[in-house]
């Protein structure tokens, strides 16, 4: 307990709280957004029984429709009753194929998981060595060009970039398929394959962030008077950066990481539909064409409550991070 206890015995617990208060926050800016979510489906235009039916529907097999789907129901009641059924893990059955949407939503969430995870298992290393050699030859030609690179990459939209892979590597290399759908029973190396070009174009989209402030946190804390001392005692600089320096800067890069991480989760929604990726976020797109607002709203939700644990989970870092937190000062 002595990572939460004040050192003077006080018997605080300041990053508790603190990481409570977080908790707190996130629930209930969750919860505001599910508000969000719902009122703003209820505000499209159209109506959901006719867009299943066809503009040639009766009236009468509208409104029959719409009490079959519940929609004839008050909207607050509406809300009410997807809400509580999310909390308890029951998240409806979809308006189109009138089968429960959890089984399809998991699978769909693991595929997206996949992906991300592969994209931050290459995007993270490499940002941490682009950023490391950037601040190790500060000014010199290589960090002009590492830094010319990841501003290119950061400037590129999801969608161009992912064009531009399929128009080299698809069309005129036809070195890796443009569409990657995927199978459970696929194997590893075709699966790798397959979702190739949409880790590379995500890899660009977080790349240069990462790596450019992996490179400023570096420098700022090279900065500091102790690091003229330790070169002067015959430290190598690059010693100085990888045994010193880097330890004393894990904060701000461990938190951008993570804060990317969370970016990536909505990124992918894009990436997806570029390339027919059958992940959570083709899933949800599909579903607003054809009108499905249980899968929706789901879809966007669980979005949504990624994206904030994430974000949580970097506001808690961070916390760690402050030694006046850690120490209870």
């Amino acid at each position: 307990m002595s990572l939460f206890r004040d050192s003077r015995g006080k018997g605080h617990f300041p990053l508790l709280k603190l990481i409570s208060l977080r908790l707190l926050a996130g629930v209930a800016m969750l919860l505001v957004v599910s508000m969000l979510i719902f009122i703003g489906i209820q505000l499209l235009p159209g109506n959901a029984a006719t867009a299943i039916l066809g503009q040639s529907a009766t009236p009468q097999a509208v409104a029959a429709l719409n009490q079959q789907l519940g929609l004839d129901q008050p909207a607050l009641s509406r809300y009410l009753s997807w809400l509580g059924g999310v909390v308890h893990g029951d998240f409806g059955q979809s308006f189109t194929s009138r089968e429960a949407i959890a089984p399809v939503l998991l699978d769909r969430l693991a595929n997206t998981l996949s992906l991300a995870s592969f994209t931050a298992m290459v995007a993270v290393p490499l940002a941490l060595v682009t950023g490391f050699i950037s601040a190790r030859y500060q000014g010199r030609w290589i960090d002009r060009l590492l830094n010319l690179f990841t501003r290119a990459a950061v400037s590129l939209p999801e969608f161009f970039s992912g064009y531009l892979l399929i128009l080299v590597f698809s069309i005129t290399l036809f070195w890796l398929p443009s569409n990657s759908s995927i199978a459970d029973d696929m194997p590893l190396v075709d699966r790798l394959q397959a979702i190739a070009l949409p880790c590379v174009t995500l890899i660009f989209a977080i790349l240069g962030h990462m790596s450019n402030m992996t490179r400023a946190a570096l420098v700022t804390a090279q900065n500091a008077a102790w690091v003229d001392t330790a070169l002067m005692k015959g430290l190598s600089p690059s010693a100085i950066l990888f045994r010193h320096v880097l330890p004393n800067a894990w904060g701000p890069i461990i938190n951008v990481i993570v804060l990317n991480l969370a970016w990536l989760m909505v990124g992918v929604v894009i990436v997806e539909n570029v390339f027919v990726y059958p992940g959570l976020g083709q899933y949800m797109v599909d579903s607003i064409s054809k009108r499905d607002i249980p899968v929706i709203q789901d879809c966007a939700l669980l979005l949504a409550g990624i994206y904030i644990l994430l974000n949580l989970l970097a506001d808690v870092v961070a916390l760690l991070a402050n030694p006046r937190l850690r120490h209870g000062r």
